[in-house]
């Protein structure tokens, strides 16, 4: 008879599973031993349990199957609960198993007891607590059922104790895939669907993730409505390439394009989207929403018409039912816009008369245009995201993963780690920031220790850039945002990685070629200009009010350098070109 540990293992494996995310621990120690002795499945040692869910994550994004990570009892498996924040938000498959202290002392405030099954109530959709070895594979069963069909994170809780208990009967692995299934709206709601947009004037649509899978059915339906496209962040990958419909992006990461595209539409057709900003929806606007989960329609606008169902399955039941618009005028006022609006961000994305700090559009680009046709970007929360989101471009195999939805720093470097882990053959880059690097610092070593191959460039512009842009916005005086780096190259050299920092321009495309030719970990760190302001596509009045206060109380400060700074970064460079 196996083990309770021993069938984990068994069950893992057989549904698919090939490595678990964690550090070990005495109350893991039965699922470690377990896992030393199956061949077909991997330990990957992190160096902080955050970024264990983080990496599961990450490879859950990108194989759409389910992944696992594991924590120590008390604070162990604590630290993984922003991780799986970031799955539950991100809507991938992980498994957590939390080890619980031995399972007679719950209750008497024994050493490192906490209550994981109510702490990961939030960021789950199933959380139960293992009581007995026999109880154990019915658990296990039900929680990655519930990871896999919904999408999201289940968490296991198992005392320590239970892993090394026997089942009590020979007993086959639990073998868990996805259910195949077609999601669509009945032909009543489709009929509707098609006499609203039949009759709209000008007609945009707004896609998201959701729309992976029917790429070329989405082509087919912009042509069918002369309709320009936008996209939302992510629906970048999986919108954007070989689409000459495409508009941009809008919201606080977009441009100008796209919020105009979508501001200036009478009937707006959202698309596998829970586009969260409610300032960028178009006012008066007839809107029709398609969301395979209902619950998520109507919660950040008016929706007129509501859809339950996948985009891939309701897209071809759709489009029979449309008629071919001939006027073009919408459409090629927003591809004329786009144009106009793509060529002014491109400007910026060069070298600068080889003038310092480096421009991180720039960076951005060039990282662009030297990384493979199949490259997985990892990008953190802040300024890289920003400009990955305006600079990076898809092709149908490139990939792009970040903390979208849950918006935490740090996502980078872990993110990278379940990337290149899971495709070791596969390039991996990550467009980290310096506050989010050096807060899983870390986790280097684990690029080390496990042999990732992943390529780390650094935004190196010593402070919370993001945070410094969002108090400009506030009418705040930056404060308490500055970061006092070291220098990373030489940190990531100590580790062992092969390295290089790019202070001029004129460097960066030799460091950029020799990380990704190096056949093992690489980080390049780039000194990017502080004072860069991503502008959103529309300033409201109260965001300009805040920049004029933050103008004032700077220079009242004794801090008018910083005035100037911004203004020759930004103003000045504009007017030059």
């Amino acid at each position: 008879m196996p083990t309770f540990a021993e069938h984990v293992i068994a069950s893992l494996k057989a549904s698919g599973v090939r490595r678990l995310y964690g550090l070990p621990g005495d109350s893991l120690n039965g699922l470690t031993d377990a896992v030393r002795r199956e061949d077909d499945v991997d330990w990957v040692h992190v160096r902080h349990e955050e970024s264990a869910a983080l990496a599961a994550a990450a490879e859950a994004g990108l194989t759409g199957e389910l992944t696992v990570c594991v924590g120590s009892c008390g604070p162990g498996n604590l630290h993984l609960i922003n991780g799986l924040f970031d799955a539950q938000r991100s809507r991938v498959p992980v498994l957590a198993v939390a080890a619980q202290i031995p399972g007679a002392e719950i209750g008497s405030g024994y050493f490192q007891e906490t209550r994981p099954q109510e702490l990961f109530a939030d960021c789950s959709v199933y959380a139960e607590t293992v009581t007995s070895p026999e109880h154990g594979p019915r658990i296990l069963e039900t929680a990655m059922r519930a990871a896999v069909e919904r999408r999201g994170v289940a968490v296991v809780v198992v005392p320590g104790e239970i892993f090394l208990g026997r089942v009590g009967r020979d007993l086959a692995p639990a073998v868990v895939r996805p259910a195949r299934s077609v999601v669509r709206p009945d032909d009543e709601a489709l009929r509707a669907a098609a006499a609203l947009l039949n009759g709209g004037g000008r007609v945009t649509i707004l896609a998201g993730a959701g729309a992976a899978g029917a790429h070329d059915d989405l082509v087919r339906l912009a042509e069918t409505l002369k309709a320009p496209v936008v996209h939302a962040l992510r629906g970048k990958e999986y919108v954007e390439y070989d689409n000459p419909y495409d508009v941009g992006m809008t919201g606080l990461l977009g441009f100008a394009s796209g919020y105009k595209a979508i501001e200036e539409a009478d009937t707006l057709l959202m698309l596998g989207t829970d586009f969260p900003y409610r300032q960028f929806y178009p006012q008066g606007a007839k809107v029709i929403q398609l969301d395979v989960r209902g619950e998520q329609i109507g919660r950040r606008t008016h929706v007129d018409l509501p859809l339950v169902g996948s985009v891939r399955d309701t897209l071809p039941a759709l489009l029979p039912l449309l008629t071919v618009r001939t006027g073009r005028k919408h459409l090629d006022d927003a591809l004329a816009h786009y144009a106009r609006t793509r060529r002014s961000l491109d400007a910026l994305a060069v070298n600068d008369h080889e003038r310092t700090p480096i421009h991180p559009q720039f960076v951005a680009s060039t990282i662009d245009r030297l990384a493979d046709e199949d490259a997985v970007f990892t990008v953190d929360v802040g300024s890289p995201v920003v400009w990955a989101a305006r600079y990076l471009t898809f092709n149908g195999k490139r990939r792009l993963l970040g903390s979208f939805n849950h918006g935490t720093m740090a996502n980078a470097l872990p993110h990278a780690v379940g990337a290149q882990a899971a495709y070791p053959g596969r390039q991996v880059v990550s467009l980290s920031g310096d506050g989010g690097l050096t807060m899983l610092l870390g986790e280097l070593f684990t690029l080390r220790q496990n042999r990732l191959p992943a390529k780390i460039v650094v935004f190196n512009n010593g402070s919370l850039n993001f945070v410094e842009l969002e108090m400009k916005a506030a009418g705040i005086v930056n404060y308490a945002t500055e970061l006092d780096n070291p220098r990373l190259a030489e940190v990531a050299a100590a580790v062992g990685l092969w390295s290089r920092r790019v202070e001029r321009p004129g460097d960066l495309e030799d460091a950029l070629k020799g990380a990704f030719a190096h056949d093992g970990p690489a980080l390049v760190e780039v000194m990017t200009a502080r004072q860069e302001l991503s502008v959103p596509p529309a300033v409201t009045v109260e965001q300009a009010k805040g920049f004029t206060l933050y103008a004032i109380r700077t220079l009242l400060s004794g801090r008018g350098e910083e005035l100037l700074d911004l203004v020759t970064t930004n103003v000045a460079r504009r007017l030059l070109r």
